[in-house]
């Protein structure tokens, strides 16, 4: 009678774990990184991702300077990343086809893209005016403060990587030469066929999601910038419309490949976009002596191939006082990442 018992439970709980089996089988898989999406956020969260949002817009503005950035420094990079990246996921596509449209918003992380767009929109329609102004006439002091500002992210994020080995140090080389060359070339001549403005909104886009590499830039290189620099101003929608189905097209793509590298192999991802910040400091290193240039739609140049040099330690026979004032910026760059580290982590 005992020996009934017990066959009799351990057969109730062979079925119950197979069971259990079926139940687990039938959830849906679950992502494997550990930003929730969608996740509940109050007015005070959303206030704050609107400021970040805005802090990636002024340096969007700049050319020589990402976003993505800024995006790394304040915290948000991985979540806007896996955000975007689930535009093209399943989960999205068959809410959105069923008509779950709060489901569906739910599931790209909707508050959190609108409230981060909202910033950049905001940031580059107030502070273009005034960035392109210091850009043209104050240049070197600009061109410190993003360098301070640059530096001091390396420090910041490197911290992410809970273990540095050789083979992470090979790939934050390897970061740092790719984003040195790339930031070095001359622009050259391209057509303007529609494949090609759709390839360049694509290229663009992918950089300026990357830390370290402008999608001004970018353009610059495919000998894109002015081109669509005029579009905009004539209205010209039809360039217009094919840059950016690039652009989103290369969005979303590229969100797939970061998303799944950040999943399956989070610290090499990160040691190649911190490389790629420090092979970006060759272009924002404030003294620079200008080879060649554009004009942008409002006539101002835009340089296309700079050399790097020393400043100059007097003027007139005085004491080169700029270089105390690039000096000090760079300073407040510098400490203005920890602060912003520290104020993420707080709200985070």
């Amino acid at each position: 009678m005992g020996r009934a018992v017990t066959k009799k439970k351990a057969g109730a709980k062979k079925n119950a774990v197979a069971k259990k089996r079926v139940v687990d089988t039938a959830q849906p898989p679950v992502e494997e990184h550990t930003i929730k999406l969608g996740r509940p956020r109050t007015l005070k969260e959303y206030l704050g991702l609107a400021a970040r949002g805005f802090a990636m817009g002024s340096a969007d503005v700049v050319p020589g300077v990402s976003g993505g950035t800024i995006a790394f420094i304040l915290g948000i990079y991985e979540e806007l990343i896996m955000s975007i990246r689930a535009a093209a996921r399943p989960p999205f596509w068959q809410a959105l086809t069923r008509f779950r449209i709060p489901e569906a918003l739910r599931s790209v992380n909707a508050g959190f893209l609108v409230a981060v767009g909202i910033g950049i929109v905001v940031a580059i329609l107030s502070l273009a005016q005034g960035l392109e102004w210091l850009l043209t006439n104050q240049p070197v002091l600009l061109w410190s403060f993003f360098f301070g500002l640059v530096v001091a992210s390396v420090v910041t994020v490197s911290h992410r990587v809970k273990q540095w080995t050789p083979p992470l140090w090979a790939a934050t080389v390897a970061g740092a030469v790719a984003a040195y060359i790339i930031v070095g070339l001359v622009p050259v001549e391209t057509p303007n066929d529609w494949w090609f403005l759709i390839l360049s909104g694509a290229v663009a886009i992918c950089a300026m999601i990357l830390p370290g590499i402008s999608g001004a830039f970018i353009l610059v290189l495919l000998g894109k910038y002015q081109y669509v620099l005029g579009a905009v101003n004539d209205r010209d929608f039809v360039t217009i419309s094919l840059v950016g189905i690039g652009a989103v097209v290369g969005l979303v793509s590229f969100a797939q490949v970061l998303g799944w590298l950040f999943k399956r192999f989070h610290d090499v991802t990160v040691a190649i976009l911190i490389g790629l910040m420090i092979g970006s400091l060759r272009k924002i290193w404030p003294w620079k002596e200008v080879l060649a240039s554009i004009p942008d739609s409002h006539g101002i140049p835009i340089p296309t191939q700079e050399l790097n040099i020393l400043p100059t330690l007097t003027v007139n026979g005085a004491f080169n006082m700029e270089i105390l004032f690039a000096v000090g910026l760079a300073a407040v760059g510098f400490v203005l990442v920890f602060v912003m580290e520290r104020v993420a982590n707080r709200h985070a």
